[in-house]
């Protein structure tokens, strides 16, 4: 009798897609968490950034969009403190949301407040910030979650910092945030969702890789 047909290898179309992470920085992200938003810089001093949208849907991580943006202009810190000019490197929750825009439908709780006030114009930030802050989506670094972004709250203390938000990109780089095209801004804001329970991944792509 013939010896049975071996099986076929596997084209791994059954293994989920996952997140584009390093195993332990994806181990950050909890297993209640469906949206993602991923910010990966070239190199820990570059202020240029690739930023993702991922859902999922069931066991797969779905890429839905790609921007490109900015972030601090001495690109990331590990141990981020006021005024270093670095945007600091983690996971992140994303609660809040506003800025000086009528809300355009966000799912998150938003702050409409003319008190969303741009820096002044400084060389080397890119071109005119005075839209960057018509849409901002906060990032839960040293920050107490469910206020609105304006809240200046420390927990760790202010020395270490805080006011990090997704914000409309100036063509530069920013004093820590991170800057997306404002149609971005939008399409966060209209498809972030509380149930999701969004949190932001930030980081050079080598501390992302971990």
């Amino acid at each position: 009798m013939p010896d049975p047909t071996p099986p076929s290898p596997s084209t791994g179309a059954d293994v989920p897609r996952t997140l584009p992470l390093g195993a332990r920085t994806l181990g950050t992200v909890a297993d209640t968490t469906s949206q993602v938003v991923i910010v990966r810089g070239t190199t820990t001093g570059s202020n240029a950034a690739t930023i993702q949208f991922y859902e999922r849907v069931g066991a797969d991580w779905v890429p839905r969009a790609t921007w490109q943006g900015h972030v601090g202009k001495r690109g990331w810190s590990t141990h981020h403190v006021e005024g270093d000019l670095r945007t600091p490197v983690g996971t992140f929750g994303l609660t809040d949301a506003g800025g000086r825009k009528a809300d355009p439908g966000s799912k998150l709780p938003y702050d409409q407040s003319t008190a969303f006030t741009p820096p002044a114009p400084q060389a080397g930030f890119g071109d005119s910030t005075a839209d960057a802050f018509d849409y901002v989506i906060a990032v839960n670094y040293n920050r107490a979650a469910g206020r609105t972004p304006l809240d200046f709250t420390r927990p760790l203390g202010a020395v270490r910092g805080g006011g990090i938000w997704l914000h409309v990109d100036h063509g530069g780089p920013t004093h820590g945030c991170v800057s997306v095209p404002r149609a971005a801004m939008r399409y966060l804001l209209l498809h972030l969702s509380p149930q999701a329970r969004p949190v932001v991944v930030m980081g050079a792509a080598a501390q992302l890789s971990r």
